[in-house]
């Protein structure tokens, strides 16, 4: 058995960056991981390019059962503290919309650069987590065939989201073993389904448009997608963070259209029809599927400005009733996790147990799309990180 300060069980973002915080701090760091290489889902973020923070990342951007318990975190362990870092190593990134920074080139120089700030800490990976115990002060882990001890452990396994990665439940069933209470983990970040009865939108499967899209008290305006399942896009990945099942997520076609706008289409282009009106405001294949929504026939002239003002109400507030989602294949993160009223928000550590500590994204903590969950394990990562 060899003998350490702290124990990481994983090898992604939050755990990565905590070890180098720790290392960096001269504890005798390892960090253990079933997959055979480190960041996996780093290296496959932002299309290879990692969306590695948002200027926005403020808690309020956050989806938890207690979301001012990320403040503390956040606001110590900043986005310009880890866009500073990435200058420091020579990476090259860029803004998108919305406050999202990418890498200029891979995904891969930020699981370098994290590499390279624990270097000074063990990285052991390609065996699984067999058991994990603990007993006068002492967490000892049986990773294969090798046993490891320390006083602290710090849970960053994350959440089965993409389990094609080797994502899996572990960090629950590791929290509840230690006394630790889950908020229920559901799939965030991911794409909604629609019953048959909305079989007509799939036949627009690949048609987007930007949209507002509201589920719960959660608005967003960004850019909806229609697939062959059901709804995806920005927008709605954001929105299904906040949506629970058997409720409605509400959608406005026309964001950008004042009140009265067909009856304002009809004193100027009388004799043109309903298709033709909405075919100016959205894709062509949508305004049609949508214009035959209303079963309206002939020129708008020939309509009474109350129908006309019903279609615009519809047209703001079409409500959409998913059946589910795609689940946590599709995932991108999971909502729910290890319950935050039994962590301390400064450092991460468990209340009632001295020495574990939780972090990332196996906390009850999620954050929108667009870089923010990435800010998360690093913010999170560097609280334990300067505890541990």
């Amino acid at each position: 058995m060899t003998s350490h300060d702290v124990i990481i069980l994983g090898a992604g973002g939050a755990g990565l960056f905590c070890a180098g915080i720790a290392a960096q701090r001269g504890r005798r760091v390892i960090v253990l991981d079933h997959a055979p290489e480190p960041g996996r889902k780093i290296v496959i973020s932002g299309g290879g390019r990692c969306n590695f923070t948002n200027v926005g990342a403020g808690w309020d951007r956050y989806v938890s059962a207690n979301p001012p318990f990320a403040r503390s975190a956040l606001g110590r362990y900043t986005a310009q503290d880890f866009v500073a870092l990435v200058d420091a190593h020579g990476i090259a990134w860029h803004e998108k919309t919305l406050g999202q920074l990418f890498c200029d080139g891979s995904a891969r120089q930020i699981v370098a650069m994290l590499l390279d700030e624990a270097r000074g800490a063990e990285i052991a990976l390609g065996q699984p987590i067999r058991d994990v115990t603990h007993a006068d002060g002492i967490f000892t882990v049986v990773h294969g065939d090798r046993s490891v001890a320390a006083p602290s452990l710090v849970i960053a396994t994350g959440g089965p989201s993409i389990p094609k990665l080797g994502a899996t439940g572990f960090a629950y069933d590791l929290a509840k073993r230690f006394g630790l209470k889950l908020v229920e983990p559901r799939p965030a970040l991911v794409p909604l389904t629609l019953p048959a009865g909305d079989a007509l939108f799939r036949e627009l499967s690949g048609v987007a448009t930007e949209v507002v899209a509201r589920a719960g008290k959660a608005t967003f305006r960004e850019a909806a997608l229609f697939t062959h399942r059901g709804l995806s896009g920005p927008a709605i990945l954001q929105a299904s963070s906040y949506w629970r099942h058997r409720e409605p997520v509400t959608i406005d076609f026309v964001p950008d259209e004042a009140p009265g706008w067909l009856i304002a289409t009809k004193r100027a282009r009388p004799r043109a029809g309903l298709r033709s009106a909405l075919g100016a405001a959205l894709p062509d294949r949508l305004a049609e599927a949508l214009a035959a929504k209303f079963e309206i026939t002939g020129e708008l002239g020939n309509q009474r400005d109350a129908v006309l003002t019903d279609i615009e109400r519809r047209l703001s507030g079409w409500q959409f009733q998913p059946n589910g989602t795609e689940g946590f294949a599709k995932a991108e993160v999971t909502v729910g996790g290890i319950a935050t009223d039994g962590l301390n928000q400064k450092t991460m550590a468990a209340r009632h147990l001295p020495g574990l500590y939780a972090i990332g994204e196996a906390v009850d903590v999620t954050g929108w799309l667009g870089g923010y969950n990435f800010q998360w394990a690093w913010s999170s990562g560097w609280a334990a990180g300067q505890a541990v």
